[in-house]
Order: structure tokens, then C-alpha cells, then sequence
């Protein structure tokens, strides 16, 4: 059976989210939001703060292993701060070079360095050297900045600065999220470098992957979005619910918001609740109609327990639903 990951998607799967994905089951792992170096040595705090499944021996509560994903742009102060990492039972070192925000790439992060491929090379290799060898180190790249002239130059420069695997995101920076995702570049890249090769990208639905493994030629395949869309997508993919979503997920999915705005007030008790539910609905609007008034319903509640509240009526008027 092939693998299946849930994707680091900054700003909007917070470690929260990634218990709650991962607690329905079917990821074989998980990679954290980035955590950012710059110049300096990251303290302990910093990865309690982010990926605090380092306190569960690197696995998400429902046992999901997780990789620790760094993103930077300094060789060096990557290093150090990937050597510390790795005292913290990861499962794994990520490097990130494909985020394609602005303030990012602004400083010369995520995927701005595609352009430079000897430099992709350079931070692989002294993060693998700093790194015990029995830690994986991993990269996860797009097709290049503005087009994919370097793509292969950039995938080469990964595997051979010591990359155990890479994903690879489908579409370059430019692309941002817009579809379509170049899956056929993916198998360019499979053909090109000796390593194994995720493919990732616009992966929304069972037949997506289907396709997605079909032109990209990759057994593992990494989802992020489609996962916030529907929780249950990797569920579909093995094979454990149905294949297509319908009427009859809306009161699960009442329950895993829920339990998301549980968690959120549980461990982070911050008055941003209201918004990374109103986020995750505005995804799950892509499903199911029943998002789209659920999210109107709350979209002016600024607090979470009259949020609670409105969820609380949303499952006693959902045939079907146990009491929570």
C-alpha cells in the first residue's frame, strides 16, 4: 500500500488541526508548520510552542509520526538549529523550499531559493552533516520561482546533497495555489533523481489521487488542503468511508469542529479561536453546503463561547448526531 502524509500548511494546519486530522486516521506521517532560523540558535520553547508532539516521543496524540520542518536560508544557522532538532525525537528533518509567501521570500526563504541550486545544495549538506544519521533528512520543493527551467537542476541538487526523499508541490512559486497542479513534472523529476519522490498538489478527492499517482508515477503522495476540506479524505483513500463526500459526513464533521474548538481553547487559550475555526470552515465550505451556514452563522462571533454555542445548535438540530 502506498504512503499517505499530511502536508505543514502554515497559517492554517496548526499542530491543533494536525490532531485532530490525524486522530480520524489513515497518514502515515505528518511535517510540522516551518519553524523559521535566521541567526540565531532556536531555544526549547520555540519547538514546545510549534510541535509540541516532541513531548509525545515526536508522534501526534493518536500516534502519527511527525517531522519537525525548518525553513531558512543560511546554511550554517540551519545546521545548528537542525542538529538541536534532532534531540527532540522527530521522526525526521524537513527543509522547506517552497513556501511561496511574500514575507518569506522577501528575506531569500522558501521558494525563492529554487533559483539557486548550489545553495539548495549547501544547506542539505551541512544540515545531513550536523544531523545523526540515523534522522532522516527530507526537502520539500515547488518547480522553481517564476517557471521550471531549474527544477531538475534543483531536484538533483537535493538528492545529491543528501536528501533522503523529497516532495515535490506541483507548481511553481508564481502558481501560488492555482490550479492546475503539473503533475507531469513530478515524474520528471522521479525519472531524474535515485531517491524516493512524494508527490503533492491539488489533491482534493479519491480520484485526484488516483490521477495524481497515475501521472506523477509516485506510489506516496502528501495532501494538505483537500485534507482541511475534508477530514476524512485519507479515510476515503484507503478505502475505510466512502469514496465521495455526502449529506450523511455533515454530522461527523460537526463533531470534529467541535472537538477543534475544544482543543484550541484546552491548549492554547487564545483569543484567536474564533478565527482558526471560521478558517477551517471556510475549506470545509468547499464540501459541504452545511459549511457555508455554519460559517455565516459565526462569521461576526468574535468569542468562542457563544461560537461553542452555535455548534452546540447546529448538532441538535443534525439528524443523526449523538449527543456529545
Amino acid at each position: 500500500m502506498s504512503r499517505l502524509f499530511l502536508a505543514p500548511m502554515e497559517g492554517l494546519a496548526d499542530y491543533v488541526l494536525r490532531d485532530v486530522l490525524t486522530g480520524l486516521g489513515g497518514y502515515d506521517g505528518c511535517v510540522s508548520e516551518f519553524v523559521r532560523v535566521t541567526g540565531s540558535l532556536l531555544p526549547p520553547r520555540v519547538y514546545e510552542r510549534d510541535t509540541p508532539e516532541i513531548l509525545l516521543g515526536g508522534h501526534t496524540p493518536s500516534g502519527t509520526p511527525m517531522v519537525i520542518q525548518l525553513l531558512g536560508s543560511d546554511p550554517e544557522w540551519l545546521a545548528r538549529n537542525a542538529s538541536y532538532a534532532a534531540t527532540l525525537s522527530p521522526h525526521g528533518i524537513d527543509l522547506n523550499f517552497g513556501c511561496p509567501a511574500k514575507v518569506v521570500n522577501r528575506h531569500g526563504g522558501g521558494a525563492m531559493l529554487l533559483a539557486h541550486p548550489e545553495q539548495l545544495h549547501d544547506i542539505v549538506s551541512a544540515v545531513r552533516e550536523a544531523v545523526p544519521a540515523h534522522i532522516p533528512v527530507t526537502a520539500k520543493m515547488r518547480l522553481g520561482v517564476s517557471d521550471t527551467a531549474l527544477a531538475l537542476d534543483c531536484a538533483t541538487a537535493l538528492a545529491e546533497g543528501g536528501a533522503a526523499s523529497l516532495v515535490v508541490h506541483a507548481r511553481t512559486r508564481d502558481h501560488g495555489y492555482r490550479p492546475p497542479a503539473h503533475w507531469e513534472w513530478i515524474a520528471r523529476i522521479a525519472d531524474t533523481v535515485d531517491i524516493p519522490v512524494i508527490a503533492n498538489g491539488d489533491v482534493w478527492s479519491v480520484a485526484d489521487w488516483e490521477r495524481c499517482r497515475a501521472v506523477s508515477g509516485c506510489a506516496d503522495v502528501m495532501i494538505g488542503r483537500g485534507a482541511v476540506s475534508d477530514p476524512f479524505l485519507a479515510l476515503r483513500i484507503r478505502g475505510l468511508m466512502d469514496s465521495t463526500p455526502s449529506d450523511a459526513d455533515w454530522p461527523l464533521v460537526l463533531q470534529q469542529i467541535a472537538a477543534y474548538l475544544r482543543k484550541l481553547h484546552d491548549r492554547i487559550s487564545s483569543c484567536h479561536e474564533h478565527g482558526r475555526v471560521k478558517l477551517w470552515l471556510s475549506y470545509l465550505k468547499r464540501t459541504w453546503p452545511q459549511a457555508t451556514v455554519l460559517h455565516d452563522a459565526i462569521r461576526r462571533i468574535q468569542d468562542s463561547a457563544q461560537i461553542a454555542q452555535v455548534l452546540q445548535s447546529a448538532s441538535d438540530a443534525t439528524p443523526g448526531l449523538a449527543p456529545a
